[in-house]
């Protein structure tokens, strides 16, 4: 058991607790990259897990079982457990598992915590730039203790936009024709391969609105938590048979669900 969380007593809040369990699976998940782990695909040769992936998700599910016996539990390596409370915390021990692999910062460990009216909160822990972040509902989204207050709103002409598409299907046109229009009118375009990074940086205001597809829930609810508790937008439409999640700056996503829709 790591310390930091052998520490925590039974009833600590919500927020203590994720920004716990994310630092500690981030910690647990560096010192493993730094001894030496090999991936293996998943999906596709950038879609890959390791070693540390499960040992940091392991970590997080022993202590919510704990600590939070009557909750459920999702996790992106398996972890499972039914709901008594109507609470589901879903973990993502690793976002950007090809970027960690490949020695890239932009990395993170996630968590969220949701019941049957949504996203209650959102956590993230970035350890190459010594981030850690949690918002949600009824709690403003704070960097490193600190709230980082409401986001200004702007148009997509005027802010990045951070977004991803698989290679793989560009052919599709169902997915690149309404990416195409919703990335034209960005004043400029960022790949920087971590869901919850993307959006911990559109809460910050560094980058203006985020749009992929196909986007599980893991990679999705902590940052979406992240971005309304800052006065941003935060939705999942779908578009030609696909569900694209938007989150950001309000009107700069209304712009980019607006050329999603053609």
């Amino acid at each position: 058991m790591d310390d930091h969380l052998a520490d925590l007593p039974t009833d600590v809040d919500d927020a203590t607790l994720a920004l716990a369990l994310t630092r500690s699976a981030a910690e647990l998940a560096s010192r493993m990259r730094a001894a030496g782990v090999e991936g293996r695909s998943k999906t596709s040769i950038s879609d890959v897990v390791t070693a540390a992936d499960h040992a940091a998700e392991e970590l997080v599910e022993g202590t919510l079982r704990r600590l939070r016996p009557d909750d459920g539990i999702v996790g992106e390596e398996g972890a499972e457990a039914s709901s008594r409370s109507g609470r589901t915390w879903v973990i993502d021990p690793v976002d950007g598992t090809y970027n960690f692999l490949s020695g890239l910062g932009t990395w993170c460990s996630a968590l969220a915590l949701r019941d049957d009216e949504g996203v209650i909160l959102g956590a993230v822990h970035q350890p190459a730039v010594g981030e850690a972040w949690v918002g949600g509902r009824g709690l403003p989204t704070a960097l490193n203790g600190a709230a980082v207050g409401t986001l200004a709103d702007l148009p997509l002409e005027e802010v990045a936009m951070a977004t991803y598409l698989h290679p793989g299907v560009l052919h599709v046109d169902d997915l690149r024709e309404p990416w195409l229009a919703a990335i034209a009118g960005a004043a400029t375009v960022r790949m920087f391969g971590s869901g919850s990074c993307d959006l911990a940086a559109v809460a910050a205001g560094r980058i203006g609105v985020w749009a992929q597809q196909s986007v599980p829930e893991w990679d999705w609810l902590p940052g979406a938590a992240l971005v309304t508790a800052v006065g941003g937008r935060a939705e999942q439409v779908e578009v030609r048979g696909h569900v694209w999640s938007v989150a950001g700056r309000p009107s700069a996503v209304e712009q980019v669900v607006t050329a999603l829709r053609g």
